[in-house]
């Protein structure tokens, strides 16, 4: 008896080192998320006013994500990165959650972290949540992530990390924590440096580690801060763009500079603790820009119709890129489309983890289709973009067809917002492609490269990286019909195929599929403000107001109040 509890014992000890072993094998996984940047406002796409050398560098040296689709508005985005779930299955397919609201992401929902967590990783986020923190249970630390170094809410100063909601008449108030605890240190630092630096210092503490790193760095740029100073960045950095006329859009401009020479920064730590060639590194913004309306930051989605809140590709086609080392197809464009949702399923067959199935996924695993060789098959797929009954509101693609039925705003932002501008040009535009293998990301990564990162590969890759519209044949007014498109040949959304005749079957098919998603949905999770969360009753911060006793007489609070 005593030699069989040996044996058993042997063996268990033998289990545990080859989970330890199947652990340190899995690849670091790094998510690198900006906010409410433009489609067009990444220089790979042909875009001449402002490069982003560093972003462009992740995608000729890896894989540019040509057909990345998100919901469009932040926690809907958000919630269906982490869950792999549409919005509609997780309770966030109408609007966002303001600070004040006491609602959340489902507690239903597996999330990625936890994922990543069971499987032996440290899990990581480092700036914006913004998926609810009325109560303790809804923040990042009690879903999965083992450290959360960033702000609960919606968006904050980019300097003084307060934020004040612009429908509800409530103060302003600080949000900017090291896990449950108030974060003051650092005062006065642009918040970009000040994530970036963060996420830095737990690459570099990393190392050397057996231990697999799940990060996730999402960015504050380029959303707007408070209505009061809503485009913020450092005086110096605004300087370098002082050609550009629109003073809004150089401010602009220099926010994106700053989140462009973030991503180097971590390309940089990653290759300086070798810990780059075992990394999966992934960059995208989490919806269309809001060119105009609230929350405007003058990012163009050029040249596809809509913003940020519409159905529309501008509002749902996203800039992304990946790198790996295990990409056989590195140097090439990726044309599959692929849904937010879909990196919960792909990272987790990238880091050879098994997913239950009890999940009830929405996403679907790509990781043979990303890291297999470049004329890869497309892999039919359904993507609902929209499905929002409060907004009488759904817009849903199979395969090539898209079909929208509705809209927000009563139409204001349905058409195309912005258009490149062809006079301020940045003056390295001369020296593009010297621009982009000079960056900090591709001095890191050109040492993986299959084969040398010329300057034709840059022209030609960028070329193909522009997207070209068709003539304008049938518009749709979503007001008063619904609208149906052949995305792979009109991408811009021009030519309304709902009263072909032709294309009836495709019609009725894609009606028949919104209904049953719709008898599939869960009920939308908002719930109205409360006047407790207001911070003049909480020390003049954004606390979890449900379970946290508000003060019986309120403070004053502005941008130099009580915090910390």
């Amino acid at each position: 008896m005593r030699g069989l509890s040996a044996f058993l014992l042997l063996l268990c000890l033998q289990r545990v080192k080859s989970d330890e072993s199947a652990a340190a094998r899995r690849p670091n996984i790094i998510i690198i998320m900006a906010d409410d940047m433009g489609f067009d406002d990444v220089s790979f796409r042909g875009g001449r006013e402002f490069l982003t050398p560093n972003i462009d560098a992740l995608a000729y040296h890896g894989r540019l994500l040509d057909r990345l689709y998100a919901p469009a508005m932040c926690t809907p985005s958000r919630g269906a990165l982490l869950s792999g779930r549409y919005p509609i299955h997780t309770g966030t397919q109408h609007f966002v959650i303001s600070n004040e609201e006491p609602w959340a992401l489902t507690l239903n929902a597996t999330l990625m972290p936890e994922i990543f967590k069971e499987a032996g990783y440290s899990t990581n986020l480092v700036g914006k949540w913004h998926l609810g923190f009325s109560r303790p249970e809804y923040t990042p630390t009690r879903r999965g992530f083992d450290y959360h170094f960033g702000y609960w809410g919606a968006y904050i100063d980019y300097f003084q990390r307060r934020s004040k909601m612009p429908v509800a008449n409530y103060s302003l108030g600080y949000d900017f924590r090291r896990n449950m605890e108030l974060e003051c240190r650092d005062r006065g630092v642009y918040v970009t440096d000040l994530l970036t630096a963060e996420a830095e210092r737990l690459i570099k503490g990393h190392a050397g580690k057996e231990q697999p790193l799940f990060l996730m760095l999402s960015h504050l740029a380029a959303h707007t801060a408070n209505e009061d100073d809503p485009l913020q960045a450092p005086e110096e950095e605004i300087q370098k763009f002082s050609y550009i006329k629109d003073p809004n859009r150089r401010k602009y401009a220099a926010m994106i500079s700053k989140l462009d020479q973030s991503v180097g920064r971590i390309m940089s730590s990653l290759a300086a603790t070798d810990q780059l060639e075992n990394s999966i590194v992934i960059f995208y913004s989490d919806n269309g820009a809001p060119s105009v309306g609230m929350f405007a930051n003058t990012g163009s989605n050029f040249p596809l119709r809509g913003q940020k809140n519409t159905p529309w590709e501008g509002g749902v086609r996203v800039a992304g890129a990946i790198w790996s080392s295990k990409l056989q197809a590195r140097g090439s464009i990726f044309s599959q489309p692929l849904y937010v949702a879909d990196w919960l399923p792909t990272l987790c067959r990238a880091a050879g983890i098994k997913l239950d199935s009890t999940l009830k996924l929405d996403g679907i695993d790509l990781w043979a289709e990303l890291s297999g060789s470049a004329d890869a098959p497309h892999v039919p797929r359904e993507i609902l973009h929209i499905l929002d009954d409060v907004w009488r509101l759904a817009a849903l693609q199979l395969g090539q067809w898209k079909y929208v039925n509705g809209t927000t705003a009563a139409g204001r932002y349905d058409s195309l917002l912005t258009y490149r501008e062809l006079d301020d040009l940045d003056p390295r535009e001369s020296r593009y492609a010297v621009t982009v293998r000079n960056s900090a990301t591709s001095r890191a990564l050109s040492r993986y490269d299959l084969r040398r990162l010329t300057q034709q590969r840059i022209s030609i890759t960028r070329r193909l990286a522009a997207v070209r519209c068709g003539d304008l044949q049938r518009s749709c007014n979503p007001l008063l019909e619904e609208c149906l498109y052949d995305i792979s040949t009109d991408p811009c959304e021009q030519n309304n195929l709902v009263y072909s005749e032709k294309h009836s079957d495709v019609l009725a098919a894609l009606r028949r599929r919104v209904q049953e998603l719709r008898a599939s949905a869960s009920r939308p999770g908002n719930r109205a403000s409360m006047p407790e969360a207001d911070p003049t009753l909480h020390t003049c911060a954004w606390e979890s107001f449900e379970v946290l006793k508000p003060k019986i007489v309120p403070l004053e609070c502005d941008y130099e109040g009580i915090p910390c």
